[in-house]
């Protein structure tokens, strides 16, 4: 386990990707899209200081997460982020990226998230969700949102309309969200408030309101919000037969240094055990077959083969 940690903290993200076992878990997730998936990963860690000095194998599961919901993870799209907190890295969605989720349904008319300035809004009723909105485009010179509206419509006619107001978007970012700062916005929320800001009301109507399809269950666990301890593996779990895991990427980096000596000792040691047959007592079977079993795991643990 202490070879694990270590190589844990040695390996960067450029190795980790390099590695055929960690290729293999993108492949399995976007076929031959995976290149340019894992080129992405490497340039945005290059791109961010911060995400170069957490755990290498937490920013390898937050990009799974991105693959396996097929959302790129460039800040700048703003689908999906991979940001750093204590030493680990965690996925979280953007506005887009819910967008994108819900589009995918097919069961949206309409779906829309919008900021509302003081000049535009007169009043709100939560309870028949009517509100006085007037829209005055212009620019606004930096002027602040005084809320942020939501709206979706299915195709089966139910409608619903949410409204936030800034103070309200801003004390549940206090409350939820662990890696935005406090009662100072910092890292994604202080680049870009008005966008995390529709996100967490988009957020709201669709997990509260919308269809929860599986993508959209996926991506509301994933999602930093929830989480109010220290970040943890939130990979979609797989089987052992089609899934992976960040640990069996550590397993088969350290079962590939060993591979090599593990099999140069089996050798020899197969030559001993047959001359030890021809001359084995009948009451000493039980001794060759615990030997036997030595020699096919020399380590005393089956170890999966990285395939």
């Amino acid at each position: 386990m202490n070879n694990q940690v270590a190589n844990t903290q040695q390996i960067t993200v450029k190795q980790f990707v390099n590695m055929n076992s960690t290729k293999k878990r993108f492949e399995d997730v976007l076929g031959n899209r995976a290149p340019q998936f894992m080129s992405s990963l490497v340039s945005v860690v290059n791109s961010n200081q911060n995400l170069q000095h957490v755990d290498a194998g937490s920013v390898i599961n937050s990009a799974l997460v991105a693959a396996a919901l097929d959302l790129p993870i460039n800040p700048s799209l703003g689908y999906m982020y991979i940001v750093p907190y204590k030493g680990q890295a965690q996925p979280q969605m953007g506005y887009k990226g819910y967008i994108q989720l819900a589009q995918r349904s097919g069961q949206y008319k309409h779906l829309n998230a919008i900021a509302v300035y003081a000049d535009e809004f007169q009043g709100w009723n939560p309870l028949t969700e009517e509100i006085d909105y007037q829209p005055n485009f212009h620019d606004r010179n930096g002027e602040q949102p005084v809320g942020y509206l939501g709206y979706l419509e299915l195709l089966n006619g139910f409608q619903k309309t949410v409204y936030w107001t800034r103070e309200q978007i801003d004390d549940h970012r206090k409350r939820f969200s662990k890696m935005s700062g406090g009662n100072t916005p910092k890292g994604v929320w202080k680049d870009n408030f008005d966008a995390m800001a529709l996100k967490t009301v988009l957020r709201n109507l669709l997990t509260k309101w919308g269809p929860m399809t599986v993508d959209m269950q996926t991506a509301y666990n994933a999602d930093e919000e929830e989480h109010n301890e220290a970040p943890k593996d939130v990979t979609p779990e797989q089987n052992n037969e089609e899934g992976y895991q960040t640990q069996d990427i550590l397993n088969s980096f350290d079962q590939a240094e060993k591979e090599k000596a593990s099999k140069e000792e089996a050798k020899p040691a197969k030559k001993a055990t047959k001359t030890a047959k021809k001359t084995v007592k009948k009451g000493d079977e039980v001794n060759n077959a615990n030997e036997s079993q030595e020699e096919l795991f020399p380590d005393g643990t089956i170890t999966p083969h990285a395939k």
